[in-house]
C-alpha cells in the first residue's frame, strides 16, 4: 500500500543543476532511512546517497561535493540537490525508503519508479 513517487528528472546540460523529490504515500507509520540509487544501462545499480531520519548522510565518493540528500520528515519526502552535473551522472535514479506500516512487525525497503536523469550538451 506504499507508494513512492519520484519526480524532478530530466535532460541538463553539463555543469546545470536539477532536483529529485520523492514522496512516500500510504500506509505508512514511520520512515527510517532514505536513499537514492541510480542506474546507468549495462551497470550495477549503485548508492548515491542515504540520510538517516536524524538527518546523517552519507554520499558516494563520485558525488561527494556536488549532491546533497535532505528529507521532510512531516512531508515523508526525500530530495536530492544535484549540482555540477556530469555525463556520468546520466542514469534512472531511483528512491529507496525503509518504512514500517504499523506498530508491529518489522520494517521494509520500498522502491519508486524511477526517474531519468540525462547530462548532455
Amino acid at each position: 500500500q506504499v507508494q513512492l513517487v519520484e519526480s524532478g528528472g530530466g535532460l541538463v546540460q553539463p555543469g546545470g543543476s536539477l532536483r529529485l523529490s520523492c514522496a512516500a504515500s500510504g500506509s505508512i507509520f514511520s520512515i527510517s532511512g532514505l536513499a537514492w540509487y541510480r542506474q546507468a544501462p549495462g551497470k550495477q545499480r549503485e548508492l548515491v546517497a542515504a540520510i538517516s531520519r536524524s538527518g546523517s548522510t552519507n554520499y558516494a565518493d563520485s558525488v561527494k561535493g556536488r549532491f546533497t540528500i535532505s528529507r521532510d520528515n512531516a512531508k515523508n519526502t526525500v530530495y536530492l540537490q544535484m549540482n555540477s552535473l556530469k555525463a556520468e551522472d546520466t542514469a534512472v535514479y531511483y528512491c529507496n525508503a525503509d518504512i514500517r506500516t504499523s506498530v508491529v512487525g518489522g520494517r521494509s525497503d520500498y522502491w519508486g519508479q524511477g526517474t531519468q536523469v540525462t547530462v548532455s550538451s
